[in-house]
Protein backbone atom coordinates (compact mmCIF):
# COMPACT_ATOMS: atom_id res chain seq x y z
CA UNK A 1 0.00 0.00 0.00
CA UNK A 2 1.15 3.35 -0.93
CA UNK A 3 0.13 6.82 1.05
CA UNK A 4 -0.04 9.73 -1.05
CA UNK A 5 0.47 13.14 1.46
CA UNK A 6 -0.91 15.85 -0.68
CA UNK A 7 -1.45 19.34 0.24
CA UNK A 8 -1.45 23.10 -0.86
CA UNK A 9 0.49 23.95 2.30
CA UNK A 10 4.21 24.12 1.65
CA UNK A 11 4.86 24.12 5.41
CA UNK A 12 2.65 20.74 5.99
CA UNK A 13 4.63 19.70 2.92
CA UNK A 14 8.13 20.42 4.92
CA UNK A 15 6.91 18.75 8.10
CA UNK A 16 6.09 15.36 6.71
CA UNK A 17 9.68 15.59 4.77
CA UNK A 18 10.92 15.81 8.04
CA UNK A 19 9.08 13.48 10.13
CA UNK A 20 8.28 10.56 7.32
CA UNK A 21 11.83 11.07 5.73
CA UNK A 22 12.70 7.11 6.77
CA UNK A 23 9.21 6.01 6.28
CA UNK A 24 8.45 3.47 3.14
CA UNK A 25 5.90 3.82 0.01
CA UNK A 26 5.49 7.73 0.99
CA UNK A 27 5.05 10.45 -1.46
CA UNK A 28 4.50 13.79 -0.65
CA UNK A 29 3.05 16.57 -3.21
CA UNK A 30 3.09 19.98 -2.80
CA UNK A 31 -0.29 20.39 -4.65
CA UNK A 32 -4.20 20.10 -4.41
CA UNK A 33 -5.42 16.50 -4.82
CA UNK A 34 -7.88 16.87 -7.57
CA UNK A 35 -4.45 17.01 -9.39
CA UNK A 36 -3.53 13.54 -8.16
CA UNK A 37 -3.16 11.64 -11.07
CA UNK A 38 -3.84 7.99 -9.15
CA UNK A 39 -5.07 7.28 -6.04
CA UNK A 40 -7.90 5.19 -4.53
CA UNK A 41 -9.05 6.74 -1.69
CA UNK A 42 -8.87 9.93 -0.29
CA UNK A 43 -9.20 11.00 2.86
CA UNK A 44 -11.46 13.69 4.65
CA UNK A 45 -10.47 15.09 7.16
CA UNK A 46 -13.88 15.23 8.63
CA UNK A 47 -15.73 16.58 11.51
CA UNK A 48 -18.40 14.07 13.56
CA UNK A 49 -21.39 15.08 11.54
CA UNK A 50 -20.19 14.75 8.22
CA UNK A 51 -20.86 18.38 7.25
CA UNK A 52 -18.46 18.61 4.23
CA UNK A 53 -18.45 22.30 3.43
CA UNK A 54 -15.42 23.75 4.41
CA UNK A 55 -11.59 23.48 3.65
CA UNK A 56 -11.19 19.80 1.71
CA UNK A 57 -13.88 18.92 2.60
CA UNK A 58 -15.41 21.22 0.36
CA UNK A 59 -12.91 20.35 -2.35
CA UNK A 60 -13.84 16.77 -1.94
CA UNK A 61 -17.68 17.36 -2.18
CA UNK A 62 -16.56 19.62 -5.36
CA UNK A 63 -14.93 17.10 -6.81
CA UNK A 64 -17.11 13.99 -5.77
CA UNK A 65 -20.55 15.53 -6.12
CA UNK A 66 -22.75 16.15 -2.92
CA UNK A 67 -23.90 12.68 -3.24
CA UNK A 68 -20.73 11.67 -1.29
CA UNK A 69 -21.89 13.97 1.28
CA UNK A 70 -25.21 12.74 1.50
CA UNK A 71 -24.11 8.79 1.56
CA UNK A 72 -21.46 10.32 4.54
CA UNK A 73 -24.43 11.57 6.30
CA UNK A 74 -26.80 8.34 6.02
CA UNK A 75 -24.42 6.41 7.64
CA UNK A 76 -23.17 7.97 10.37
CA UNK A 77 -27.38 8.35 11.16
CA UNK A 78 -27.79 4.52 10.77
CA UNK A 79 -24.33 3.76 11.75
CA UNK A 80 -23.24 6.15 14.82
CA UNK A 81 -26.53 7.38 15.50
CA UNK A 82 -26.05 11.06 14.08
CA UNK A 83 -22.33 11.53 15.68
CA UNK A 84 -19.30 9.27 14.09
CA UNK A 85 -16.73 9.87 17.36
CA UNK A 86 -12.90 10.77 16.64
CA UNK A 87 -10.51 7.51 16.20
CA UNK A 88 -13.28 5.88 14.03
CA UNK A 89 -13.56 5.65 10.15
CA UNK A 90 -15.74 4.51 7.56
CA UNK A 91 -15.43 4.22 3.35
CA UNK A 92 -17.42 5.61 1.45
CA UNK A 93 -18.30 4.73 -2.00
CA UNK A 94 -17.64 7.87 -4.51
CA UNK A 95 -19.02 6.75 -7.87
CA UNK A 96 -16.15 7.61 -9.39
CA UNK A 97 -14.04 4.72 -10.64
CA UNK A 98 -10.63 6.30 -10.98
CA UNK A 99 -11.00 7.15 -7.07
CA UNK A 100 -13.68 4.80 -5.72
CA UNK A 101 -13.20 5.72 -1.96
CA UNK A 102 -13.47 8.36 0.57
CA UNK A 103 -12.21 7.58 4.07
CA UNK A 104 -14.23 9.58 6.84
CA UNK A 105 -12.37 10.07 9.38
CA UNK A 106 -13.48 12.77 12.04
CA UNK A 107 -10.47 14.61 13.71
CA UNK A 108 -13.29 17.29 15.29
CA UNK A 109 -16.59 16.84 16.70
CA UNK A 110 -17.45 20.21 14.87
CA UNK A 111 -14.91 22.74 13.53
CA UNK A 112 -12.77 23.88 16.59
CA UNK A 113 -9.12 24.02 17.57
CA UNK A 114 -7.71 20.59 18.46
CA UNK A 115 -4.03 21.85 19.14
CA UNK A 116 -3.71 20.07 22.76
CA UNK A 117 -5.39 16.88 22.08
CA UNK A 118 -3.73 13.11 19.73
CA UNK A 119 -7.10 13.64 17.64
CA UNK A 120 -4.86 13.83 14.69
CA UNK A 121 -3.18 10.87 15.50
CA UNK A 122 -6.06 8.99 16.19
CA UNK A 123 -7.68 9.90 13.04
CA UNK A 124 -4.77 8.72 11.18
CA UNK A 125 -4.86 5.62 12.64
CA UNK A 126 -8.73 4.79 12.19
CA UNK A 127 -7.82 5.39 8.27
CA UNK A 128 -5.01 3.14 8.33
CA UNK A 129 -7.04 0.50 10.34
CA UNK A 130 -10.10 1.22 8.29
CA UNK A 131 -8.13 0.36 4.92
CA UNK A 132 -6.18 -2.51 6.33
CA UNK A 133 -9.81 -4.17 7.22
CA UNK A 134 -11.23 -3.87 4.01
CA UNK A 135 -8.09 -5.10 2.11
CA UNK A 136 -8.09 -8.06 4.08
CA UNK A 137 -11.86 -8.93 3.02
CA UNK A 138 -12.59 -7.05 0.07
CA UNK A 139 -12.00 -8.14 -4.00
CA UNK A 140 -11.26 -4.35 -4.96
CA UNK A 141 -8.16 -3.59 -2.94
CA UNK A 142 -7.39 0.07 -2.20
CA UNK A 143 -3.81 0.46 -3.07
CA UNK A 144 -2.81 3.93 -2.84
CA UNK A 145 -4.49 6.64 -0.13
CA UNK A 146 -4.49 10.42 -0.61
CA UNK A 147 -4.28 12.28 2.77
CA UNK A 148 -4.25 15.95 3.32
CA UNK A 149 -2.60 17.88 6.36
CA UNK A 150 -4.79 16.47 9.29
CA UNK A 151 -6.30 19.38 11.73
CA UNK A 152 -3.82 21.79 10.72
CA UNK A 153 -5.91 24.31 8.81
CA UNK A 154 -9.35 24.93 11.63
CA UNK A 155 -8.39 22.04 14.08
CA UNK A 156 -4.90 24.59 14.21
CA UNK A 157 -2.60 21.79 15.18
CA UNK A 158 0.91 23.00 14.37
CA UNK A 159 2.63 21.49 11.15
CA UNK A 160 5.48 19.44 12.94
CA UNK A 161 3.36 18.39 15.87
CA UNK A 162 0.18 16.96 13.23
CA UNK A 163 3.08 15.64 11.03
CA UNK A 164 4.51 13.83 13.86
CA UNK A 165 1.20 12.15 15.19
CA UNK A 166 0.21 10.91 11.51
CA UNK A 167 4.06 9.60 11.39
CA UNK A 168 3.55 8.09 14.32
CA UNK A 169 0.29 6.08 12.89
CA UNK A 170 1.82 5.45 10.19
CA UNK A 171 4.95 3.62 12.27
CA UNK A 172 2.43 1.72 14.59
CA UNK A 173 0.56 0.77 11.63
CA UNK A 174 4.02 -0.61 9.67
CA UNK A 175 5.22 -2.33 12.66
CA UNK A 176 2.21 -4.01 15.12
CA UNK A 177 3.46 -5.86 18.26
CA UNK A 178 3.01 -9.60 18.17
CA UNK A 179 2.12 -9.15 22.06
CA UNK A 180 0.71 -6.55 24.45
CA UNK A 181 2.31 -6.08 27.83
CA UNK A 182 1.95 -2.94 30.10
CA UNK A 183 5.00 -1.69 29.06
CA UNK A 184 4.42 -1.54 25.85
CA UNK A 185 1.15 0.21 26.43
CA UNK A 186 3.02 2.85 28.52
CA UNK A 187 5.61 3.01 25.88
CA UNK A 188 3.33 3.50 23.08
CA UNK A 189 0.95 6.24 25.05
CA UNK A 190 4.24 8.23 25.87
CA UNK A 191 5.03 8.35 22.03
CA UNK A 192 1.67 9.60 21.54
CA UNK A 193 1.98 12.27 24.19
CA UNK A 194 -1.95 13.31 24.77
CA UNK A 195 -4.52 12.20 25.47
CA UNK A 196 -6.79 12.05 28.81
CA UNK A 197 -5.63 14.46 31.26
CA UNK A 198 -2.27 15.09 29.08
CA UNK A 199 -3.63 18.10 26.90
CA UNK A 200 -2.89 21.18 28.53
CA UNK A 201 0.59 22.25 26.88
CA UNK A 202 3.25 20.86 24.39
CA UNK A 203 5.44 18.94 25.04
CA UNK A 204 9.20 20.82 24.92
CA UNK A 205 10.51 17.68 23.30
Amino acid sequence: MKLILVDMNAGVCAAWQEYFKTLPEVEIINDYFENLPQYDCMVSAANSFGLMDGGVDAAITRFFGEGVMRRVQERIITEYLGEQPVGTCMLVETGNLNHPWVAHAPTMRIPMEIAHTDNVYLAMWAVLRAVHHHNKYADQKINVIACPGLGTFTGKVPYREAARQMSLAYKNYLNPPTYITWQYASERQARVRFGGDDGFRFPTA
